[in-house]
């Protein structure tokens, strides 16, 4: 098995760098067991952070999550995020209680503000520490806030975790944001980091893929784990997807194979505006 690794929060908390994403999970019942089984497998090879939201499905992800998870809460680290519209002082509150009861939990381990709205960001913030004081969530982060977002946040107030989109084809966050969550000590959370599977076909993948007796898509994968600082959360609907997904873990990308895959895509040169799916 490959070997766990994981990145550490600026609370302490260590989580598994490689961990499971659900969006879109759960949309389809007939494919319920298999979905739940996958989640299940992913807990057992060590992807314990589950990444999930209010939004995925209206719900439905979470009430699939709950289930998944049920009778090994203490197993796993829960990610959920609340919508724009509902991050009010109120609404905050009152989405997040209903993600607890969709997952069957007293508590997620960290709430995510999905991304920015027209609710100030002072607002919000105020009411996700409520939520940790109150014990209802561990701790908060942020999700596609790019730098200029980050620096209206209140005062002394630092997210675990800025949850972006970012894989070889969108390398945007490299140039500005990077180095501001590094200033912080605030890993990133790398969502669609297999870019939904767009990223098959590629010549420079398959070059580095056969180099490793590897699938690209693990390659894929394996270059975004190659900061100690990232958290990649793939989503996997059947167990030999997961199974997959972890085998990344055990790929050690050389000079040479990040110089290939460098000029296939590049890094940015200038500020890209942060994309979001």
């Amino acid at each position: 098995m490959a070997a766990a690794r994981t990145v550490t929060f600026p609370s302490g908390v260590s989580v598994p760098a490689l961990g499971q994403g659900t969006w879109r999970v759960g949309d389809d019942p007939s494919r319920r067991a298999e979905e739940i089984a996958a989640l299940r497998r992913g807990v057992e090879l060590g992807m314990t952070l589950i990444d999930t939201a209010e939004m995925y499905g209206s719900g439905a992800s979470e009430e699939l999550v709950g289930e998944a998870i049920r009778g090994h809460r203490d197993d796993v680290f829960l990610v959920s995020k609340v919508l724009p519209s509902n991050a009010d002082a109120r609404g905050t509150v009152e989405a997040c209680h209903a993600s607890l009861r969709r997952l069957g939990t007293d508590h997620i381990d960290l709430y995510l503000l999905h991304w920015r709205g027209g609710v100030p960001l002072a607002e919000t913030v105020e009411a996700l520490e409520g939520l940790v004081n109150r014990g209802s969530i561990g701790a908060w982060g942020v999700s596609n806030l790019d730098v200029d977002d980050l620096a209206e946040l209140p005062g002394g107030a630092l997210p675990q975790t800025d949850q972006v989109l970012y894989n070889l084809t969108r390398r945007g966050p490299e140039y500005d944001l990077f180095p501001r969550c590094r200033e912080r000590s605030v890993p990133l959370m790398a969502y669609s980091p297999l870019e939904q599977g767009r990223l098959l076909g590629h010549q420079a993948l398959e070059a580095v893929a056969d180099a490793h007796g590897s699938s690209p898509l693990q390659v894929a994968l394996a270059w975004v784990l190659r900061h100690d600082d990232v958290i990649a959360i793939p989503k996997a609907s059947t167990t030999a997807h997961v199974e997959e997904n972890h085998a990344a873990l055990g790929i050690s990308l050389t000079d040479e194979d990040l110089k290939t895959l460098d000029a296939a895509f590049p890094a940015p040169v200038r500020k890209v505006p942060l994309e979001i799916l």
